[in-house]
């Protein structure tokens, strides 16, 4: 009977041997952020979702992530994804090139909170949005992670209304929906490529520029910028991607653990953007720059030259019933 069961068990030990090894499945990310998760929301959230999905997959799955634009730019990690060199990327503003409703969340002035802009990323619109997004570019919005309030910084004088602009010369990405808002303002739009703007803001090419808190201060913009206006005119949304042929390949229970790791991702990012903005508003006072908030009168007032500019722009290039949605999703979240 010895003989006999080690001899079973010499067959089974052989027959496991002649198994090949299991394979786990790679997932590549790229993002333009820097790598540290405790200064950067998308450092943060790469971090997040991989240390998940290896965990949760318990090794099935494995996470490649490739930060500070080690892949090329937003642009390229769209396109990269979209023909499956990479699985997923985390991306901003650049999304709405290649699809243009994602514009309308760029809309001057229509998110009076973050928590409202997350109650309508996460709600109906939000999954809406994703879906139509998903049929024009092939990728799968898994979450909505947060680049935060974009605000005015200038070297010439306070800005706490549209009339203070006039004149200033002021860097805008390039990006029409920005040329217009600030023309709408009296402003002087100048498109400059990213790179460049440190050059720009220290030599005078413009006066301004427009950029979130944790942007200012990470980028020492507080050595060439005296002013800063809290006016919040942009909402920045990131947009959590991965290629959709990949993700449905994937086993059933993978692509839970996958979708499941994004949200919390994304709530990670919110929150350390959130922390370095509170913490560069700080910074940025004690460096010296003025730091002038607008009234809700004033804050109206840019609404009232911005919005429909913008507006009348967008609805030349998305259907205008992207425009009612969003802006009624907003009134309701508001309104809660």
């Amino acid at each position: 009977m010895k003989s006999m069961t080690k001899a079973l068990l010499a067959g089974v030990i052989a027959a496991a041997a002649s198994i090949p090894a299991y394979a786990a499945t790679t997932l590549t990310l790229a993002h333009v952020d820097p790598v540290d998760w405790q200064t950067s929301k998308k450092g943060a959230a790469a971090k997040v979702f991989k240390e998940l999905v290896e965990a949760e997959s318990a090794g099935r799955l494995k996470v490649n992530v490739y930060p500070s634009g080690q892949l090329g730019g937003e642009t390229d990690a769209i396109q990269s994804a979209q023909d499956g060199t990479l699985t997923m990327t985390m991306v901003s503003g650049a999304y709405a090139r290649l699809c243009p409703e994602a514009g309308v969340l760029e809309i001057p002035y229509l998110f009076p909170s973050a928590p409202v802009a997350w109650s309508v990323l996460d709600g109906d619109f939000g999954k809406a949005l994703g879906d139509q997004c998903l049929a024009k570019t092939g990728l799968r919005t898994l979450a909505y992670g947060e680049t935060g309030f974009r605000n005015f910084t200038n070297s010439k004088r306070v800005v706490a209304e549209p009339k203070d602009l006039e004149g200033l010369k002021i860097r805008v990405m390039t990006n029409p929906l920005y040329v217009e808002m600030v023309k709408s303002m009296g402003g002087e739009p100048t498109p400059i490529a990213w790179p460049e703007v440190p050059a720009a803001l220290t030599t005078g090419v413009v006066d301004g520029q427009e950029n979130p808190v944790s942007v200012i201060y990470a980028n020492k913009f507080y050595e060439m910028q005296k002013y800063l206006t809290l006016d919040g005119h942009v909402y920045g949304a990131d947009f959590f991607l991965i290629n959709d042929d990949i993700y449905s390949g994937l086993p059933a229970q993978d692509q839970a653990i996958i979708a499941r790791a994004a949200k919390v991702a994304a709530l990670t990012g919110r929150a350390i953007q959130q922390i370095n903005s509170a913490e560069g508003l700080t910074a940025l006072a004690a460096k010296g720059m003025t730091i002038t908030t607008p009234t809700a009168e004033q804050l109206a007032k840019f609404q009232e030259v911005a919005q429909p500019a913008v507006v009348e722009w967008l609805s030349k290039q998305v259907d205008p019933s992207w425009i009612e949605r969003v802006q009624s999703a907003v009134d309701e979240a508001a309104s809660k």
